[in-house]
């Protein structure tokens, strides 16, 4: 007689098997969650403990029944989730011969809303600029350089708030004999580089950034620079780009801190998303293009995107390459009127 294969201790080899993708503690107690309220309700239904169910006791009018139940009490999110949970677990028992089928396919979930990213219109842009370019009389520690250069290097290149904190000086380099135009080397999600362009006027905010810098920190530049260089060739290439009021590598909350009190100044902190900060930039910046009938395989590209249907929120529009793609970025133009061109 074959002995019964228990559904518990299937799921526990479920998880050593998951384990190989580096889950997290948190998605890991999901799993556990996920599996406990369905299997719990399976066990009921056949007049048994969790321990004594087999995974005979998986087909599609019992996972129906239980899905069915679970659903009652348990927000449109916890059903998808505990529903993805499932799936990847028959999906497992399945390819292991253990059950004959999947019937997950069988178990309706509600449908994920499709949003569409908020984004700041360019009246509320120009207040930013505006105002970022204006003396903070409330703050007498403000650093209006840097503020700015951190709002507009998000908004003109889509950069992540992880992005920013880890970019360094060298990360920015020369792309003609100027000096105005430079490619930077983004290290997003999962150390996956990209390169973007930050064309002359940003480029020209970061340089006086730069330079106000060097002054706040006149002993953290090369010793054997010259004041009358360019303070990109006085930094060192693996020093932070964005520092804090240490002169040490600024974290992540404080700039957060910074983007939100500029927004509150600019009056435009209602407009933005709940809980989106340096994020709200980012998705300005995709959203900007995407008006520009920017194509989604350059959006994704800039945006460091893995999936093309997270890219496709903001466009389906048709195609210019990379570099022509930020340039359209209007908020250059605002930049251009307010930033005067400096030397090296």
């Amino acid at each position: 007689m074959k002995k019964r294969t228990m559904l518990a201790s299937r799921f526990e080899e479920f998880l050593v098997y998951r384990s190989t993708a580096k889950l997290s503690e948190h998605t890991i107690k999901a799993y556990r969650q996920d599996f406990a309220a369905i299997a719990v309700r399976l066990a009921t239904t056949a007049g048994a403990t969790v321990d004594q169910l087999g995974c005979d006791v998986i087909d599609k009018a019992r996972m129906r029944g239980a899905f069915a139940d679970f659903a009652a009490d348990h927000s449109a999110a916890s059903i998808r989730r505990c529903w993805s949970t499932w799936n990847n677990l028959c999906d497992y028992l399945f390819t292991s011969d253990i059950i004959e089928a999947n019937p997950m396919a069988a178990v309706l979930r509600p449908r994920a809303e499709k949003t569409v990213p908020k984004s700041f219109d360019q009246d509320a842009v120009q207040h930013l600029l505006s105002t970022l370019t204006e003396d903070d009389e409330q703050n007498s520690h403000a650093w209006q350089e840097r503020d700015l250069a951190i709002v507009f290097t998000a908004l003109l290149t889509g950069c992540r708030l992880s992005e920013l904190v880890v970019m360094n000086v060298g990360d920015l380099r020369d792309v003609d004999a100027t000096g105005r135009t430079k490619a930077i080397t983004v290290r997003g999600k999962g150390n996956k580089e990209r390169v973007l362009t930050a064309e002359a006027p940003l480029v020209d905010v970061l340089t006086d950034y730069l330079e106000s810098r060097l002054q706040r920190f006149p002993g953290s530049g090369k010793a054997r620079s010259s004041p009358t260089d360019s303070p990109w060739r006085r930094l060192r290439a693996k020093d932070a780009l964005f520092v804090g009021a240490d002169g040490e590598r600024i974290t992540g909350p404080t700039i957060q801190y910074r983007v939100e009190r500029a927004y509150r100044r600019a009056g435009i902190n209602g407009q933005r998303a709940k809980g989106a900060l340096v994020h709200q930039l980012r998705h300005t910046f995709a959203t900007t293009l995407a008006d520009q009938n920017v194509s989604v395989y350059t959006l994704m590209r800039l945006l460091g995107h893995e999936a093309m249907t997270t890219t496709q929120r903001y466009t389906k529009g048709a195609g210019k390459e990379t570099r022509s793609a930020s340039a359209l970025n209007p908020a250059y133009r605002m930049l251009e009127t307010k930033a005067a061109p400096t030397d090296g």
